[in-house]
């Protein structure tokens, strides 16, 4: 049942055991909903394998990608504290698994445990933290800077040693990731593409060159 999980690190082995020991095992196909905004929340997902999208709908109906998030990673934690509904939609972009927890059983694992309390604050704290960045980035970092600081995230997830990387997001996607147009992302993947740091195919970006892409990012 081990998961590489960030909150984990701090707490003893014995908590961690119990932790993860609730779990129970989901798998999702390519483009599945895990849950629907608005959805009842009752879980947390730990990401065993494969990458997730989180997106949320505008006023103006358009769909915004939030987070993509990979192994080690979680989302829905907010519903281990409140029974307000699902704020956003989560999907699997490719085969992958979870450890769901249920927030009964967390529950009572806090009140046997009091580290786990640390693991649900160590969770919210990174959430805020990571908002605050993306804000920043929005306000001070160029469209173009941030296409590639957000290709280059999501490629870490897909890189294989000594294989290119395949992102399975649209330009689209990665547009309403980074915050910018279509347009714009089309242009700073096409000049990618002449540099050779990439290759564009339907529906995905091949990253050849991750380490050249992040240093053009920063």
């Amino acid at each position: 049942m081990y998961v590489e999980w960030e909150p984990l690190r701090g707490l003893a082995d014995n908590e961690a055991r119990a932790l993860l020991q609730m779990g129970k095992r989901r798998r999702f196909a390519r483009n599945e909903v895990v849950f629907h905004r608005g959805d009842p929340a009752e879980t947390l997902h730990v990401i065993r394998s494969g990458t997730f999208l989180v997106q949320a709908t505008t006023p103006l109906g358009d769909t915004g990608v939030l987070q993509i998030l990979g192994r080690g990673q979680s989302f829905g934690e907010v519903a281990l504290l409140s029974s307000a509904p699902r704020s956003a939609t989560v999907l699997a972009l490719e085969r992958s698994e979870t450890l769901s927890l249920h927030q009964r059983d967390f529950d009572r694992l806090r009140r046997e445990h009091r580290a786990a309390t640390d693991v649900l604050l160590g969770l919210i704290v990174e959430d805020v933290r990571r908002l605050s960045d993306r804000l920043i980035e929005a306000l001070y970092i160029p469209a173009e800077k941030r296409v590639l600081r957000r290709l280059a995230d999501v490629a870490d997830f897909y890189a294989k040693e000594g294989e290119p990387g395949e992102v399975p997001l649209t330009q689209e996607q990665i547009a309403s990731f980074a915050g910018t147009s279509r347009a714009t992302v089309n242009r700073v993947l096409r000049e990618e593409e002449r540099r050779g740091t990439l290759e564009l195919h339907r529906g995905t970006t091949v990253v050849l060159d991750a380490e050249k892409l992040k240093q053009r990012a920063r």
